[in-house]
């Protein structure tokens, strides 16, 4: 019961967040042994005094409680990502430049304090990596399908794992309703490649499969192998979609780094521990390089800047969205807004307008005039206790999103006399269940 509770939650929040928040993967969501302490140590405070209430369970809360959490926790990170949680290290990020970003784009990865005597890189890009394709025949869609009523099956071999499908054909089949139930199937199993029903002309469909990875690995000529000679169901499938039929050989990417040829099977790597670089695009012509480097320190704190406010002004139009509907949206966006209110003279003569609806604006003349100052640091430092105060504020709401729910309160506990109780933080997964396993 346990286990299917925990897939239960983990089905319904996927659900949830690919349409009300950012779900995205980065070095901030790990945390040391010390940070999970102190979360722990938050939550049991905050449960020891909280109120007994009756949750608002409808549909609108989940999706609010979802979207609240998951964009707060985006906003940390887009904080963090600008030097550090540290007060002094706040926006002190160095930031990489292109001279070309249809061919390469790149991201500093290195340290703040890292010296900025660092190398700048020639990149010419002769051929970008890619993926494995497989494209199966061309078959009349309305058209009934040739294959026999029966369950079927076949293989698909990818990062020397094994893989058998299984799936039923009706007498009331067409073609095209086998080939959407095998898209779904392949896509919807994570295996690292995806398929889709591509519509030709004259009413005819096909089945495209293609590899999430580039590259040729370990000298294979392959990504992924499908086959059905040896499933364990009736076999026929492969050949009458044509599952098998590579039309794209997946490659290398190759490329010159200041003049040495490289490979790579992934069209992103690092350099020097300093750069994480993207292919986007092939060198035009023969000898035409992208150059990668670090741009000033006035460059790269007007771009942390315009950074975070994008992440400040994204956060408040993803609460505003529900405001409609629930009412203590209106609150979350209220005390989130106020922050920049109590900086706003500070933030005005840095170069940050604070707008009527709360979102903060931008003038980069005056940020990149504070920038060049001799007394850019004394100007600035509001702006870093600001940037602390978003940063308490987006902790506390991720911590207990349930906070801004709508719910009834049943009784206060009796302050100071209270046992601390493990379950209350259940309330923002157990919210999502409509019923047990």
């Amino acid at each position: 019961m346990s286990y299917n509770g925990i897939n239960t939650i983990s089905n319904v929040y996927n659900f949830y967040v690919p349409a009300y928040a950012p779900k995205s993967s980065t070095p901030y969501d790990s945390h040391k042994k010390s940070e999970l302490r102190r979360v722990y140590n938050s939550i049991v405070k905050m449960n020891k005094e909280s109120p007994l209430y009756i949750l608002d369970t409808s549909k609108d809360s989940q999706r609010f409680a979802v979207s609240i959490k998951e964009n707060a926790r985006e906003l940390r990170n887009t904080i963090a990502s600008l030097g550090g949680l540290d007060e002094e290290e706040l926006l002190n990020k160095k930031v990489a430049y292109s001279s070309n970003e249809n061919i390469a784009k790149a991201t500093y990865i290195g340290s703040v304090k890292q010296d900025d005597d660092l190398p700048i890189y020639d990149i010419g890009v002769n051929s970008l990596a890619s993926p494995q394709v497989n494209t199966g025949k061309f078959l009349a869609s309305d058209e009934p399908i040739a294959l026999a009523p029966d369950t079927y099956s076949f293989d698909i071999g990818i990062e020397g794992l094994n893989f058998e499908f299984q799936f039923s054909i009706k007498p009331t089949d067409t073609n095209v309703d086998v080939q959407e139930r095998l898209a779904r199937l392949i896509t919807n199993a994570n295996i690292g490649m995806s398929a889709q029903v591509i519509r030709g002309e004259g009413n005819t469909s096909y089945l495209r499969m293609e590899s999430n990875s580039t590259g040729l690995k370990e000298d294979k000529p392959y990504i992924y192998r499908i086959s059905d000679h040896r499933t364990s169901k009736t076999s026929g499938t492969v050949e009458y979609f044509g599952l098998d039929h590579v039309s794209t050989q997946p490659s290398n990417a190759s490329f010159a780094v200041n003049g040495t040829e490289r490979t790579s099977t992934s069209n992103r790597f690092t350099l020097g521990h300093t750069y994480d670089v993207q292919l986007t695009g092939v060198s035009s012509e023969e000898g035409e390089t992208v150059s990668i480097g670090l741009k000033t320190d006035v460059e790269s704190l007007t771009e942390n800047i315009n950074t975070l406010v994008d992440g400040f002004n994204s956060f408040l139009y993803s609460v505003s969205e529900f405001s409609d509907k629930q009412p203590k949206s209106n609150r979350l966006f209220h005390e989130m807004s106020s922050v920049a209110r109590v900086y706003a003279r500070d933030l005005t003569t840095v170069g940050l307008n604070l707008n009527l609806d709360g979102t903060l604006e931008v003038d980069n003349g005056t940020l990149r005039q504070n920038a060049m100052s001799d007394n850019a640091k004394e100007v600035f430092s509001p702006m870093k206790r600001f940037t602390n105060s978003v940063l308490r504020k987006t902790n506390q709401v991720a911590l207990d999103p349930m906070n801004y729910v709508n719910n009834t309160v049943v009784a206060y506990k009796n302050p100071g006399k209270n046992f601390a109780s493990p379950y209350i933080t259940s309330a923002y997964s157990g919210m999502m269940f409509n019923g047990y396993c």
